[in-house]
């Protein structure tokens, strides 16, 4: 398999990287006009804080000083609200390094209020540690694996989530996006090439007939938009005209979107090899060769599929064995049908993808000779 292996390729993906990569918090966030500066916790007042079993309400009052910004070494005073949600409430201890949202006026902090813990740099840490294991045992392809990585968030961040805000039509956006990575993660990964143009077919062909059955068991199952997680908060934070729904199939088809593209690459990769080590091998014997290494990836992806949703309701399981819940409640539950449509259509995705990457890989690869069988 030829692999693009320009140098011009490799000193844009690494400048990308370091573009990408860069960040800084300059300026006032638009919508509140308050800066977000990291602070060390010097004491805590949790005289209004009121705790209710697991659950806490009322609030604390936090003395901080401001570690970076144009009030930098400044003591501030400001209060973490609680609102009786342990999800996403938080508890200040005199030590911490928090995120405080903070007014600044003429180089003085004049008012203050607690975030959120401060998690960024540990964050960075072991995203560090993750880039040294990929560099030290992929190498290259390590490197381009961290360029696609963190491209595909660029793009997601920048133009998929910034265009369901807007108002765009979510399946559409879905298609663009989705056509994108797949280009851009494959070709930054395998180069430009036959097995390539077979890998990127293959996932979109897959996905588009995932797309479809998407669309119509959606409808017969009745689902609804509002069991994705902060669903209701999103509405009632100003968006009340997007279209819930349609972004709740969009996150099926992009969750099963990673799993398709790499079985359309090992497809293709695996049949390159065989006719790369066998180049007298028929058409027909190549594309069963492809079915055969389809089969066997697929029967654990959909495995990881299904561990990987479940996962994420593991407690909502947990629960229903707590309460003995019915199965038939059970399956016909909001939540739980959502879920196993999700991971349903997103398997039936992935089977799809390594019979059509396999076909298009017998016809591409073998290029258009004809089909001859053993004997002839």
């Amino acid at each position: 398999m030829k692999k693009f292996a320009s140098p011009v390729f490799f000193v844009l993906m690494i400048a990308g990287i370091v573009g990408l990569l860069k960040y800084e918090n300059v300026g006032p966030d638009p919508y509140s006009g308050m800066h977000e500066l990291r602070a060390t916790v010097i004491s805590v007042d949790n005289a209004a804080l009121v705790e209710m079993g697991t659950a806490r309400i009322g609030g604390q009052h936090i003395t901080a000083i401001l570690l970076e910004g144009e009030a930098k070494g400044q003591t501030v005073v400001g209060a973490n609200q609680l609102t009786g949600q342990p999800e996403m409430d938080e508890i200040f201890h005199p030590g911490d390094t928090i995120l405080m949202a903070v007014r600044v006026k003429d180089g003085k902090a004049v008012e203050a209020r607690a975030v959120n813990q401060y998690r960024q740099g540990w964050e960075l840490a072991l995203f560090g540690l993750f880039v040294i294991i990929l560099l030290v045992y992929a190498r290259l392809t390590g490197l381009k694996a961290l360029f696609s990585f963190i491209t595909s968030f660029y793009i997601l961040w920048k133009f998929f989530i910034p265009g369901l805000l807007s108002g765009g039509s979510p399946i559409l956006l879905t298609v663009i996006t989705l056509s994108l990575l797949t280009v851009v993660i494959i070709t930054s990964v395998a180069g430009f090439s036959r097995v390539t143009v077979v890998a990127i077919m293959g996932t979109l062909c897959g996905l588009f007939l995932a797309l479809i059955l998407t669309l119509y068991f959606g409808e017969k199952l009745k689902m609804a938009g509002m069991t994705a997680p902060f669903a209701t908060m999103l509405v009632f934070s100003g968006h009340y005209t997007l279209d819930l729904l349609d972004i709740f199939y969009a996150s099926v088809i992009l969750g099963a979107s990673g799993a398709a593209m790499d079985i359309a690459m090992d497809v293709a990769a695996s049949m390159n090899e065989v006719l790369d080590k066998k180049p007298d091998i028929t058409r027909n014997e190549l594309i069963s060769s492809g079915f055969n290494v389809g089969r066997m990836v697929t029967g654990t992806m959909t495995t990881t599929l299904l561990l990987a949703y479940s996962g994420g309701y593991l407690t909502m399981f947990m629960l229903f064995v707590t309460k003995g819940t019915s199965f038939t409640r059970m399956l016909n539950f909001k939540l739980v049908a959502a879920e196993i449509f999700r991971t349903l259509v997103g398997s039936v995705g992935l089977v799809m993808v390594a019979p059509i990457t396999a076909i298009l890989a017998g016809f591409i690869l073998c290029g258009y000779k004809e089909i001859k069988r053993p004997g002839d």
